[in-house]
């Protein structure tokens, strides 16, 4: 079913619980196996505290684990093989997580930064078109040519399908991410239309990225999916975008997910509030409050 109803990411991601529950249950259990139904809460919190102890899961992504392990016990639940729902009394709280991105600034000065060498540059040009798409890694590096399209005013969009979640999304391109992609046109990787701009594997990109935040002296930790928070937050956000529209753009099915990528920071709060203090103003000065 990969490709059709489920992407690779969510199969790994299953896998790896898998994993996870075979390695709990020798740890704990001394077995290989156990009934489905010998499955309960005391299993289940066990299998939490196994997460986060003996395999040093953060406590959000320990019960991301417990929630792909739910979603196959309910599967038994559905269709009778088990009389109980063992995850009944079970609460699944995450904890909320800063998300970092870069500000107005630090994004001007990893773009302005002369960097020499293909390497460092190639990575750059990829996180900077990132920041300004909100593409995740895993989108910019499968984009084609033919998912770009020009409007009838001369502009580009983007129109594709979200790797992670097979959701369509629409992105109007700004001009930094049209001249990225203009850049690279004659790339022959480019030309034998496998891409839109080259990309590096992420565990390379993320390493580079290292590298490049140090020579622009950044001191957050810069990853390929920190380009997408900044898209959410410095690039649109702050600039007026309506977040529902953000939310169309990154491709989310809710506004909650989008709310969890896309802060308003206090520079945004602060404008804001300057706009209604003039408009309150003026409606004081009218009639002569």
């Amino acid at each position: 079913m990969i490709g059709i109803e489920f992407a690779l990411a969510t199969y790994k991601r299953y896998h790896t619980t898998r994993s996870h529950v075979a390695e709990y249950l020798q740890a704990e259990y001394h077995k290989r196996d156990i009934p489905v139904k010998d499955v309960n809460l005391k299993f289940i919190k066990g299998f939490e505290y196994f997460l986060k102890i003996t395999k040093a899961c953060n406590h959000n992504t320990a019960l991301k684990y417990v929630n792909n392990f739910k979603k196959i016990v309910r599967m038994a639940v559905a269709n009778d093989w088990i009389a109980k729902d063992p995850f009944y009394n079970y609460k699944v709280q995450f904890k909320a997580v800063e998300r970092e991105f870069l500000n107005k600034e630090e994004l001007q000065r990893l773009m302005s930064k002369e960097i020499e060498g293909d390497r460092l540059n190639v990575v750059r040009d990829m996180f900077v078109l990132c920041c300004f798409t909100g593409l995740a890694y895993i989108d910019i590096q499968t984009l084609r040519p033919e998912e770009i399209y020009e409007n009838e005013e001369g502009g580009f969009y983007i129109k594709s399908k979200r790797s992670k979640t097979d959701t369509g999304f629409t992105i109007p391109l700004l001009h930094i991410a049209t001249a990225i992609i203009e850049k690279y046109k004659d790339h022959p990787k480019v030309m034998n239309k496998n891409c839109v701009i080259p990309v590096l594997s992420n565990q390379k990109s993320n390493a580079y990225l290292k590298e490049i935040a140090d020579r622009c002296d950044i001191k957050k930790n810069l990853t390929t999916h920190l380009a997408r928070h900044t898209f959410a937050t410095t690039v649109t956000l702050t600039n007026g975008v309506p977040i529902e529209t953000v939310g169309k753009m990154l491709g989310h099915k809710n506004l909650r997910t989008t709310q969890h990528y896309a802060k308003i920071i206090d520079s945004k709060v602060e404008e804001d509030m300057k706009i209604l203090r003039e408009k309150l103003a003026n409606i004081a000065d009218n009639n002569q409050i």
